[in-house]
């Protein structure tokens, strides 16, 4: 039921499927169309037998137009009040959610059909934190149950444009503790590590950023770095950044060279590699501060081969720190209702997140559940139909997970440090002004920071939900 445009000036895309009997060629349009919603929905990844698609063709196009009402509803509702369901009624929701996964994953297509048309029916995309984030698990299933060659597929599937998806992560990181929290504290880390060596690294730290895509994480590490700086003693940065297109480097060597030359007393080198090139063109200075940065990379990996051979390569490079951080979840090689449910809490907790960052009719607020938050979701449902293109669709894992993998490929957890912490605090009092979950007494609404592992962990949690943590190592 996410509408797939601008929601600014343009109406929900017409999807209107009556037919005009009269006219003897849109009947013989119908009678394709009809072959083709009946290809479509078949499951794509087991063979069903035919009778179990009996009346899907109709149940199909019902469906469509329950949703693009939908759609109707919430675009001319978006300037008043929003839906908000009664007490108790969002338990009901999820459970139906959870009932038609499970028809979904059991092939059952009429009865997912039904109860996904009942979905549609009570979803909105301007109602609470639960009728949002099952709207987008709602599409995630629908798309699940058509085959990709089905236009309605592309239709729901439908990619955001580059402008419109960092509009929507620049939003998030704006808004929401999120993405600062992990930039702050991987950054608070490694200079900490070029603090230890100063007296050896000739003031020269390069960092090797294995995914540096908008480059947000490094304008307040250039700012801390000149801080340390004086005219007649300048610092270096080399940052080495790996993303996935030429115009994404360019992009962002553009907008952090130009940032950097603000600070005359810091010397600042960028140079791009795009994803899968190889490391041993990196060239370590003598004496510099090599420090690895590996915030939002593992997870995007779609095999632990990928991972392992990652973790190699950084341990050859021997540097003074590698920071990690990963959403928190479960790649679990279990059944698509376990990952389901894994995933069903994790973004429950983001779009409740939400609400105390901004006022429920916020534009931005929808911005970023349906061009960011929405896109993972519907492409988490289908990661298996589209592994070619898995590196999209991140894969999340416990810290636990990530404490023994690290240990195995010769690393050692590191103390972080009472500033982090602090800092972490800090960043939550300023990020969420806008907080109606708050009561007297109450720190932050939901969200908070604590410790793990002894002090070598460090995770950002949403009431009774982690959503990420932040680690630092060294090679051993």
């Amino acid at each position: 039921m996410i509408m797939e445009h601008s929601y600014d000036g343009e109406e929900p895309l017409n999807l209107s499927l009556a037919i005009t009997a009269a006219d003897p060629g849109v009947e013989k349009i119908n009678r394709k169309r009809k072959r083709k919603v009946h290809h479509a929905c078949k499951p794509p990844l087991n063979n069903v037998p035919s009778s179990h698609y009996e009346g899907c063709e109709g149940k199909i196009f019902k469906l469509l137009q329950v949703r693009e009402e939908v759609l109707k509803l919430d675009h001319h509702k978006r300037k008043g009040a929003a839906a908000v369901l009664e007490d108790g009624k969002g338990l009901h929701l999820i459970h139906l959610l959870l009932i038609t996964a499970t028809s979904v994953d059991e092939n059952n297509v009429n009865s997912a059909l039904d109860n996904l048309t009942q979905l549609y029916q009570t979803v909105s995309l301007t109602g609470d934190s639960v009728q949002r984030v099952v709207a987008y698990f709602a599409d995630g299933l629908l798309a699940r149950l058509l085959t990709k060659e089905s236009p309605f597929y592309d239709m729901i599937m439908k990619e955001p444009t580059v402008e419109e998806e960092f509009l929507a992560f620049t939003c998030l990181y704006r808004v929401s503790p999120y993405y600062q929290f992990a930039h702050f504290t991987a950054n608070q880390a490694i200079i900490e590590a070029f603090e230890k060596e100063e007296d050896v690294n000739n003031r020269t730290l390069h960092v090797i950023d294995f995914d540096v895509s908008y480059g947000f994480q490094w304008p307040s590490l250039i700012q801390s770095l000149s801080e340390k700086a004086t005219n007649g003693n300048r610092v270096s940065l080399r940052l080495t950044g790996f993303a996935r297109s030429l115009a994404q480097l360019q992009e962002t060597e553009s907008r952090l060279v130009s940032f950097a030359k603000g600070f005359r007393n810091l010397v600042f080198e960028f140079h791009g590699l795009l994803r899968g090139s190889k490391l041993i063109n990196l060239r370590k200075r003598k004496n510099e501060t090599v420090a690895v940065n590996l915030v939002f990379h593992l997870n995007t990996l779609n095999n632990f081969t990928k991972v392992s051979e990652t973790l190699k390569s950084v341990h050859s490079l021997r540097p003074s720190i590698v920071v990690l951080v990963e959403q928190e979840g479960s790649r679990s090689q279990r059944s698509f209702l376990s990952r389901f449910m894994e995933s069903l809490h994790y973004f429950a907790a983001m779009f409740d997140s939400l609400d105390d960052c901004l006022p429920l009719e916020s534009t931005e607020r929808l911005s970023i559940e349906k061009k960011h938050l929405g896109k993972e979701i519907k492409s988490m449902i289908n990661r298996d139909k589209d592994e070619e293109n898995s590196e999209s669709c991140p894969s999340y894992e416990k810290m636990e997970t990530w404490k023994s993998r690290m240990e195995r490929h010769g690393f050692e957890g590191m103390k972080l440090s009472s500033k982090c912490l602090m800092q972490a605090k800090l960043l939550l009092k300023i990020t969420t002004p806008y907080s109606p979950l708050q009561c007297e007494g109450e720190i932050n609404g939901g969200f908070r920071v604590f410790e793990r592992e002894q002090g070598k962990a460090l995770s950002l949690g949403w009431q009774d939900r982690c959503l990420l943590t932040a680690s630092a190592w060294k090679c051993v």
